[in-house]
Parts: structure tokens; sequence; C-alpha cells
């Protein structure tokens, strides 16, 4: 029994399952020991030789999985998957090497990006979603420094270096910070990423196959392509010969298969549609394959140069065969794999067959087998089992694939640390928009109960009534209220405030029909270039596109539309006191003139009523007083949510906006909730309260008509007043609301003109590329063939396949030939009736029917179709019928010359174009046969 128990330089330890030996006492025999030509020998002859020949023949069959990889998906004639012998000129001619460890691996070729300005979307996202100040400059400046890092990652070639392969991680890895603090689409954050095929060359005429899209995961994900790809390239460079260059290839191998494999799980979600085929599931699953196969047999080689026992490296290279086994059984031909894979296929195999010696290989297997041979004959002569008595040999794994896990580098410094996530940004929006809520119902509440009691006092005409003792003069309250009023600005301010209003309203209204009518007009153009290109315009209609923004545009028509009504409501209030309002603004001594006089009344100065209803309405104005003190103190409250939604995300991974914003606000606008109905409540008494007073005050004054008179103009004054105050108030609320609107709009506007202005950007380029494709196209259908070519030389009956006759494949790099001439005809004097097969080449055909087929035109498809018109002679032969007998002719003629050759052009009056029927003229002398409509043309 025998352990093998293996750990090396990349600390994986490896147990190898003891195998029981046919012969145990065969160790005895040297006293415990293995001898070197005993068992173990044997051992190494039988893993050795079943399992290194199928790593190697595995190994062989990989240039065949990588064109398969590069070619799954493609479109005819692109090129395969690219690595240093395919993307470079032929390495020079080497001698055959015997050791393993001078293979040559496969790696991947990277992705070419476009140019893309970062900083310039993302700062406007900023200034438009964080207030100024340094917060705002600093993230500014940080979307400056992703664009560099950008620039430095992708738009200058990458040397094969552990560095450039850092900085490729660090952007993806700001890639991934930033994903969740930017609204990245096609309807917000609209930056558009180009990138080519990797494994797509293009053509002379139009460029490789791009594809671009508005879409951060499809960024990422190419990224992560070019940070495996590169992890390859790195790893193909490295020194086997030494551990540091061995540890170092393992370690990049297992990298980029699970940077292929994180590809294969999440390109079709972050894509939302139909990728290139370079990062394709197909493909990048097969490249982790690959990837993890070529790590395997690092440790494989590793073993060998170690020189391990026989077993360890027969289940490494066992294992490693199996992975390549999986590799080439992911990328076996489908349909759409070029035509001339084949030929790149043998391209490929011949040069790997400079690097991988299989029959040094063997040899050396045979000579340790001859050996063992050897020692079992004259020594220990045991009985040499079957190989199909053998158990298998088994296998082990040293590798896996290294997960994706954020950050993949080191050195990696969030460049927006500060910037909260976008989910963080909606919540505390939302929560800002609750408090709004929440403050608005209850100053609204507050401010309609206090009109509610101007409106009472000035019904009672209070408190000018108990002033006006007198019946001449002006009371003191009338008179502070015509002194507010003239302070203000008098019957001007309203004036000017109205007239201000349509021109605020107009200039929101033509800010928003110019942000739609940018929308319609690229939607229109949009739907043309549908109906136009139908299939092949492949790209988000504009209608669904802008249905977000269309939305927002019909909520502004609806709050347009409100404010007008709200608008006519205060025209008309106005309308309704605007001579009473120009009454106040009057001085004293116009105003006392317009009030009319009344008869003195009785001395109520002293009386209880007249005392009681001072102090209710005193109370009633300290109740005003706290009322507007409990606004401001409302307004002035803030409170941020950032670090409770932060809070919320890293302990959950989620965030319960309205759950948390409840909360919050119950706990702190809960005692101004409490205080806002406890002023309700004591004004309903208070009120109550007055108009008992008022009802005995009433009794105990002397009333007259002009004492009525005098009262009902007091009141109107009084609730002028009021009304002043109203109008102000709203007039002022109206203007700061279309002001604030129109900052809005004119947000809501750049962000139409900028989802416009990408769209006719990506209209362009696809433009550009449908122009390309369409160049690509063939400029003429095939030839049909006539169906004459496709029939067998020799007897009468029809080919036993209705499938015309392939034509035969061109080697790449072939010459095209000319067909082959036909044999000049021998005309027979023998009078037969039928026609005989020819016997050898320089026979006469029995007929034209039997000529040789003629090899199509290059390009021109095996499977084209006869033409429908009628065809001359050869006619067609029917089992059970006599053929076709043949008409003499003149001596000399050639029945295919003229298809063959181009003869000058003869005008004559009696001859006719191919396919025109005949003209109604007597038959040509010298052709005993009837005349056809027209000889079949090639």
């Amino acid at each position: 029994m025998h352990e093998f128990i293996y750990k090396d330089s990349f600390q994986r330890e490896l147990y190898i399952e003891p195998s029981p030996s046919p012969h145990p006492g065969t160790a005895s025999r040297r006293g415990g020991g293995e001898h070197p030509r005993g068992e173990g020998g044997r051992e190494r002859a039988a893993c050795v030789r079943a399992c290194v020949p199928t790593l190697r023949r595995e190994r062989a069959a990989i240039p065949e999985v990588r064109v398969g990889a590069a070619a799954a998906g493609a479109a005819s004639g692109r090129a395969p998957l690219p690595s240093a012998p395919l993307g470079s000129p032929p390495p020079p001619r080497a001698a055959p090497l015997s050791r393993p460890a001078m293979t040559n691996f496969i790696s991947v070729q990277l992705k070419k990006a476009s140019e893309v300005d970062l900083a310039k979307p993302l700062c406007k996202f900023i200034q438009q979603s964080y207030p100024g100040g340094d917060a705002q400059a600093e993230h500014c400046r940080a979307a400056e420094e992703l664009s560099k890092l950008r620039k430095n990652a992708l738009g200058r070639p990458l040397d094969k270096h552990d560095a450039c392969l850092d900085t490729l991680l660090r952007y993806y890895d700001q890639l991934c910070s930033i994903e969740p603090k930017f609204p990245f689409s096609e309807n917000q954050v609209c930056v558009t990423f180009t990138w080519k095929d990797a494994f797509d060359k293009g053509s002379l005429f139009g460029g490789s196959v791009k594809l671009a899209l508005a879409s951060l995961g499809y960024e990422k994900t190419c990224v992560l392509f070019n940070c495996g790809a590169l992890a390859s390239q790195i790893a193909a460079e490295q020194n086997l010969d030494n551990d540091e260059g061995l540890k170092a290839a393992a370690k990049h191998y297992q990298f980029a298969s699970g940077a292929f494999q994180h590809i294969k799980d999440t390109v079709l979600s972050a894509l939302n549609r139909e990728p290139t085929v370079d990062i394709s599931p197909d493909t990048v699953g097969t490249l982790s394959l690959i990837m993890l196969a070529q790590a395997q047999e690092v440790f494989f080689l590793k073993a060998t140069r170690d020189k391990m026992k026989d077993g360890i490296i027969a289940k490494l290279a066992n294992q490693a065969a199996d992975y390549y086994g999986d590799a080439y059984k992911q990328c076996q031909y489908k349909d759409t794999l070029p035509k001339h894979a084949a030929d790149l296929i043998k391209t490929v195999a011949s040069r790997y067959d400079e690097y991988i010696n299989v029959k040094d290989l063997a040899d050396k297997i045979n000579r340790a087998l001859t050996a063992a041979k050897k020692d079992n004959d004259f020594i220990y002569h045991d009985r040499v089992p079957d190989l199909k008595d053998l158990e298998p040999i088994g296998k082990a794994s040293l590798v896996k694939s290294t997960p994706v896990v954020v950050p993949l580098s080191q050195k990696f410094t969030d460049l927006f640390e500060k910037m909260v996530p976008l989910q963080v940004q909606q919540s505390v929006s939302v929560y800002n928009q609750r408090k709004a809520d929440l403050v608005n119902r209850l100053i609204a509440q507050m401010r309609e109960a206090t009109n509610l009691a101007n409106g009472v006092l000035a019904s009672l005409n209070l408190p000018a009534a108990i002033e006006d003792v007198s019946g001449d003069t002006v009371p003191q309250s009338i008179l502070n209220k015509s002194k507010s009023v003239i302070e203000q600005g008098g019957i001007q301010t309203v004036d000017q405030l109205i007239k201000d209003l349509p021109e605020l309203l107009q200039r929101n209204k033509e800010i928003l029909d110019e942000s739609l009518r940018l929308l319609d007009e690229e939607e229109t153009t949009d739907n043309e270039l549908r109906t136009k290109f139908k299939e092949r315009w492949q790209r988000t209609p504009s209608i669904e596109l802008y249905k977000p923004l269309r939305a927002e545009g019909a909520n502004f028509h609806s709050i347009l539309n409100k404010a007008v009504q709200a608008d006519g409501q205060v025209r008309e209030c106005y309308q309704s006191h605007r001579d009473t309002i120009a009454l106040l603004c009057k001085p004293e001594a116009e105003l006392n003139a317009a009030i009319p006089s009344a008869n003195p009344a009785k001395t109520l100065q002293g009386s209880e009523v007249v005392n009681v209803l001072r102090t209710l309405l005193a109370g009633l104005d300290e109740v005003k007083k706290e009322r507007e003190q409990l606004e401001n103190d409302m307004k002035a409250v803030n409170f941020d949510m950032t670090s409770k939604f932060l809070a919320a995300l890293a302990q959950d991974g989620a965030i319960n906006e309205e759950a948390i914003s409840v909360t919050e606000l119950d706990r702190i606008y809960g005692s101004y909730t409490q205080k806002v109905q406890e002023s309700l409540k004591k004004q309903e008494e208070l009120l109550k309260n007055i108009q008992n007073a008022h009802q005995d005050f009433s009794k105990m004054k002397q009333s007259n008509n002009e004492s009525n008179l005098r009262e009902e103009v007091l009141k109107n004054l009084a609730v002028a007043n009021d009304k002043f105050v109203e109008l102000v108030a709203n007039l002022k609320e109206g203007t700061k609301f279309y002001n604030e609107l129109t900052e809005i709009l004119l947000k809501f506007q750049n962000k139409c003109s900028d989802i416009v202005f990408a769209r006719k950007t990506e209209r362009d380029e696809l433009l550009k590329d449908l122009q390309q494709s369409i160049a690509r196209e063939p400029s003429a259908p095939s030839i049909p063939l006539p169906t004459y070519q496709t029939t067998p030389a020799g007897g009468g009956k029809p080919a036993a396949s209705s499938t015309p006759t392939p034509a035969p494949r061109t080697m790449v790099g072939a010459k095209p030939q000319p067909p082959a001439r036909p044999p000049p005809p021998v005309i027979s004097t023998a009078s037969s009736s039928t026609a005989s097969a020819p016997t050898g080449p320089a026979a006469a055909p029995a007929a034209p029917a039997a000529a040789p087929p003629v090899a199509p035109a290059p390009g021109v498809g095996a499977s084209s179709t006869a033409p429908s018109q009628a065809q001359g002679p050869p006619y067609p032969t029917y089992p059970g019928f006599p053929g076709y007998c043949q008409m003499p002719m003149p001596v000399g003629y050639n029945p295919y010359m003229y298809g063959q050759y181009n003869l000058p052009y003869v005008p004559s009056p009696v001859f006719q174009n191919p396919g025109q029927p005949p003209y109604p003229a007597s038959q040509q002398p010298g052709y005993p046969f009837p005349q056809q409509p027209y000889y079949p043309q090639q």
C-alpha cells in the first residue's frame, strides 16, 4: 500500500488514495523498499502510458476548441480566437522538445473600446442632484479622475504586466462602486459605451462588429473580459522553468477562468439583449474551461519538473485531459461556424505540432515499459494483468475558478467614497417629500383656523364695535389695518403681482413645449428609420424609452393647468374686494369721510360686557401669535436622514423607507402636531365665548339705521384687510411657484436635450454600421445553373438524388480554376435510333444531355435552381421511353461553343435574344431540327 501526499509551493496538498499491490510480498523481497524497476516502474509505465498521451491528445485538440470558441455564434467569415500563435507571424521552427514544460498556452485577445467622456455627464448629474459647495466640487473632481482612469485602462495598449492588469482591476472596482450611486440609463445619466468584438477582424469595406449600449453593466462586462484576457496573456508569458513562474501562471489562469465564468453567469441580465460573440455565454464558458485546464496543466508541469511519483503525475494529467475534453465539447461545430474554420483548425494544429511531441513521450514510456518487463521476466516473474483488469486512473484537481469578489485590486480607493448610494438618495428625497407634506398640512390647518377666526370677528365688527362708541371717528383697529396695507404697497403691489403671473406662466409653457418638441422630432425620426430598415434597426424604440419623460411632462402640464385655475380664483377675489382695499389705502381724513357717522351711543366703556370682549379678543390674538411662532419653528426643523438610511442599507441590504420615515416623522413632529390640535381647540372655545358676549353687547348698544350702515362699512374694511393679506400671500407664493417651476422645467429640458443628443449619436453610429454591413453584402444574387450541368453523363436516367451536386470546397488561399473545357463532339455516321453512352474521354456524347457537368463559378451556391423558362435540347428522358434521337448536324459544328466562349456580337434580323419567344420566321437552312426558344446560358 502506498500513500502519496503532495504539497507544492502553492500550498496545495494533494492526497492520493493508496492502491493495493497485486503482490503484497513483492516489497519484502527488497527489504521493504520499492525497487525503481519494480512496482513503481510498473505503475509509472501503466499510468503514464495511459494518461500522458490522453493529455497530449486533448491538448493538441485545443486549437480546434480555440477556433470553435472564437467562432461560436459568429457570422460567416470571422477570425478565430487570437493568441500568440494566431495573432502574430508563425513562430520560428524549433526542434521537437522532450520536456513537457515547454508548452505554448492559449491566450485571449483584448476587446477594443471607443473613447467616452465620463466627466461631463457625471458632473451634470452631480450639479443637478447636489447643492453647490465643497461637496459638489469634490464630486466633480472625482468624476474627472474616473474619466482619466478609463483612458489609462482602455485608451492605450496594455503591456503584459501585473501593473497594467491592476489598472484594469481598479477601473472595474470603481465601476462597481459608482453603479449604486449614479442612475446609468438611456433616460437619466446617458453614457453610450461602444466595444468591438475581440474575435472579429472585419472586412475590407467595413469595420469589425461592435455593439454600443447606454448600460453600465455592459461596460463592466467588457472590462472584466479584458481583465481575464490580459491575465491569460500574462500567464502565457511566464517562465515555467521556476516555481515563481509556475505559481504566477496558475494564479492568473484561475483568475481568468473565474472572470469568464462570471461573465457567463451575468452577461444576459446585464445587457438585456443579444451580446456580441466574444462575450456570449457559450464563448466565455468555453474560455473559462480552457483557462481552468491550462491552470491544471501548470500543476502537471510542476509535478513533472519536480519528478513527483508517477501516480500523482498520472492523476494530474488525467484531470487536465478531462478539463480539455470538457472545453472541446463546449464548442462542437454549429451552423454558425465560419466556413473556413476547418482550414484555420488545420493551420493552428500544424503550428502546435512543433511544440507537442507526442512521439517523444511515447518512446520514453515504451523504454520504461521494456525495462519493467525485463525486470519482471528475470527477477519477479509476476503475472502481468490485462489492461481491462486495471482500475481506471484517478483524477486530482488542484485548481478552481477564482470567484469575482469586489474589490479585485488591493490598491483600490473609491473616488466617490463620500457620495451616498442612489438608493439612499432616493430614500432621502422621498423622506423630504413626506416631511414637506406633513408640515404643509399642519400649517394649512393653522392658517385655515386663523382665516375662520378673522371672518367671525369681521362679521361681528370686532374689535371696531367696542372702539367706535362715539360714532364720528375712525376706530383705532381700522387705522392700524389701513397703515399695514399702505406699508405693504397697497393696491399697486397687488396689481403688479397679478400682472407678472401671465408672463411667468407663458415662460414655463414655452420651456415645456420645447422639451416635448425635441422628443417628438426624435421619435418621428426613429419611427421613420425603423420603418425603412425594419428588423435591422435594432435599438430601443423611442416611444418606449420616452415613457418616463412623457409621464413627467404630462405631470407638468397638469401642474400648470391647476396653477391657471388658482390664478383665476385670485383674480376673482381681487376684483370683488378691490374697491374696499383701495379705500384702506387712503389717508385718515379721507377714510373718516368715507365712513358714515352715527349718533353717539350710550356710554359702554366701563361696562362688564365690553371688558369681557376685550379679554376674549386679546386671548384670540395670543393664539394667532403662537401659531405664527409654531409655523416658523416647524419650517426651521432640519434632520438629515442619510445616516439612518445608510445604516439600514448596510444592515439589511435594502431600505424600508416608509417604515423608517414614518417613525422619524412621528418622533420629530409629534409634539408640533399636538400643539396645533391644542391651538385649534382653544380657538374654538374663544370664538364661542366671543359670540355669546357680542350678543349681550348688541342688546346694550342703541341701534338705528345710521349706526347699522356705519357698522356694515367697518365690517367691509376689516374684511378688505384680511383679503389684502391673503391676496399678497397667494400672489407671492404663486410667483415663487412659477420661478421654482422654471428651474425644474429647465432641468427637464436639459434632460430631454441630453437624451435626444445621445439618441442622435447612437442613430448615426447605427446608420454607419448598417451602411458597412450593406457594403459587405454581395452586390448580386447567385446565378442559377441550368439543369443539364448537374445531370450525370451517360444513361438516360436522372440522378438518384434531386439535390444538385455541390461545388467542390475551395481551400483558403487556393486560386479559383476555370471550368473544364468539354471535349469536341464527334459526329457518328451510324443511323441508330438510340445514342450510346460514351466509353472514354474521346468518345462523343450521345446527346447534348450527356455533357459532363461544368463546375460552377466561384461564389455560386451549389443549391441554385434551374431557370423556369422552357429549355432547348437536350430533352429530359424518362424510364421506359426511348432516349432522344440525335439529329444530324453539319460537320464541325460545336453545340457547346456558344455557352463556353464569348463570340463577337453579330446583329441579325432572324436571331432573338435569349429568353424571348421565337420570331414568326422560317427556320434557318442547315438546321434539321426545329428552332428552340433559346440556348441555356452560363
